[in-house]
């Protein structure tokens, strides 16, 4: 079998004193949607600010194509191919569409590339496109949640960590995100998932890992992952 994209292997990550990821290991290989299942205080989030560069690792490994990041700084990771769309849809809430696109292209020198890229992100998301001079703080939440991922698009990367996309939208809504969400990935974009919506999380992604506590307690494909009485009862609402 060939170097995964990205290897986690025995993390272990702290917020001050309190011990957030304890040996957390896990792989996603080129091409993949995995997705991270689990409640609220499992480490997922932190899971993702670990391999972004945001939370530095107390020890273990993290590796991109084999090469460890750990000596890199977030904007470097960030520029060797890894991107993060953050829970919340954090943007820069007084700059227009096309600003909020343009940041997030900030490590592109060539003009003609921004537009290019600028142009795809457009023909994903129309809607950016006939807002694309609105103040990003007047946009609705799904129209954010749009331009978060679109300008995660502008650095093309390789790896995309995705933190809670569907939080806050209409099921109408988290239908279309995680539609787009299929279509970038067929675009040649790895992804990793973190999802509240365990159900849609499963329904999207080929595999899954279940976190609580800081640690993996369960690894498998979505399949099996929908067949476990324990994901079913904690995190599908079956009774």
């Amino acid at each position: 079998m060939g170097t995964p994209l990205l290897d986690v292997e025995d993390v272990h990550a702290y917020y001050g004193n309190i011990h957030a990821l304890q040996g957390i290991s896990l792989h996603v290989d080129e091409g993949e949607i995995v997705t991270l299942v689990g409640g609220n205080g499992a480490g997922k989030s932190t899971t993702l600010n670990t391999i972004s560069g945001l939370v530095r690792p107390r020890s273990g490994q993290i590796r991109l194509a084999g090469e460890s990041l750990s000596r890199y700084a977030a904007h470097e990771i960030t520029a060797k191919g890894v991107v993060q769309v953050p829970e919340g849809r954090r943007m820069f809430a007084r700059l227009t569409v096309l600003e909020n696109l343009k940041m997030g292209a900030f490590i592109v020198r060539d003009p003609a590339m921004v537009r290019e890229r600028t142009e795809h992100v457009f023909a994903l998301f129309p809607r950016l496109e006939q807002r694309m001079n609105q103040v990003a703080g007047t946009l609705s939440g799904g129209e954010q949640q749009m331009l978060a991922i679109g300008r995660a698009l502008m650095t093309r990367p390789r790896l995309m960590l995705l933190d809670e996309p569907s939080l806050g939208l209409a099921p109408i809504l988290v239908e279309q995100i995680f539609a787009t969400i299929v279509e970038i990935n067929a675009q040649g974009v790895t992804i990793l998932l973190v999802e509240q919506n365990a159900l849609q999380a499963l329904a999207t992604a080929s595999r899954g890992y279940v976190l609580q506590t800081g640690r993996v307690v369960l690894a498998g494909t979505s399949e099996d992952l929908r067949r476990n009485e324990m994901v079913r009862k904690a995190y599908l609402g079956e009774a």
